[in-house]
């Protein structure tokens, strides 16, 4: 009989890449992590990793293993779902992940609305950058993440997690009030090419937005400054330090004084934020009156 916690440990160890990463992440000692692929491959009578100097990667046999451990640890998720909604588990605890302005977008008018429509449903809100709150919903560090469409991320069929689309913000670009095209109505991204740039760090779902809009104007941004805070970002820009493309929603409530904001010449760069959770959790009876408070404020 295969233990279902220990499917955990090989989906984290397969997400991870190396028994010490998928230990930190579980909470557990390396040697506890190895002793339990140990245990499940004993279990299952096959080799499932084979350890690397560059880390751990699975077997073919763990690649099946895993595939299956996708589905049942879903289903599992379902099964506590409806236990839940069977006892009436109007009344708890969901912890949120999400970058700082979808916090103020949609994370905190929900704690508002939930307060009147489940007021048994407490909200713990945690700040992660999109790209870290996926792992943390995956590792089961938190419910639910409200995280950003980047490049490498898990796609919107990931046996893993289910999506809930939230909304879509476009980037406007932001240069200093001297700056040579600050007088036009639109910004044509090309005519930046050869400006010094400020945006946030590689790994940042916004640095993937800004380098992916740069490279379709036919450039490379030169990033000479970086902060994954956007009223940094800004607050440079007003130093005549560079350009940026900043999401809307960071704008508002940010100091603009010294900065010119123009909406993009064409098609504009966008983020595409969403929630997710892991696959067959949707329908807890505390996690979807959540989701559909987030849903409701990203409408509003």
């Amino acid at each position: 009989m295969i233990e279902a916690r220990r499917l955990h440990i090989l989906r984290a160890v397969a997400d991870h890449r190396t028994v010490t990463a998928a230990a930190a992440a579980l909470y557990l000692t390396p040697s506890a992590v190895s002793q339990q692929l140990t245990a499940l491959e004993q279990e299952t009578g096959h080799r499932l990793v084979e350890r690397g100097a560059k880390g751990v990667r699975l077997t073919p046999a763990g690649e099946i293993l895993l595939s299956h451990t996708n589905a049942v640890l879903a289903q599992l998720e379902r099964a506590e779902a409806e236990l839940a909604a069977y006892g009436s588990g109007a009344a708890g605890t969901v912890t949120v992940a999400s970058f700082a302005t979808g916090i103020a977008q949609v994370v905190a008018p929900a704690v508002a609305r939930l307060a009147e429509t489940a007021p048994g449903i407490r909200l713990r809100v945690q700040d992660a950058e999109g790209d870290a709150s996926l792992p943390m919903v995956l590792d089961r560090q938190v419910d639910i993440a409200v995280a950003v469409e980047y490049r490498g991320a898990p796609p919107a069929d990931d046996p893993r997690l289910s999506h809930v689309p939230l909304y879509a913000e476009p980037f406007d670009a932001v240069v200093p009030m001297t700056h040579r095209l600050a007088d036009l109505a639109e910004v044509p991204l090309g005519e930046l090419a050869k400006d010094p740039w400020i945006g946030p760090y590689p790994g940042n779902p916004c640095h993937d937005v800004v380098v992916l809009a740069c490279e379709s104007a036919g450039f490379q941004p030169r990033l000479e400054h970086s902060s994954d805070d956007f009223r940094a970002v800004v607050a440079l820009a007003s130093a005549d330090a560079g350009v940026a493309l900043v999401p809307r929603s960071a704008l508002r409530g940010t100091d603009l004084t010294g900065v010119i904001v123009r909406p993009v010449d064409g098609v504009a760069p966008t983020r595409r934020v969403f929630a997710a959770v892991r696959r067959g959790a949707e329908e807890h009876p505390l996690i979807r009156p959540v989701l559909d408070a987030l849903r409701a404020a990203a409408e509003a």
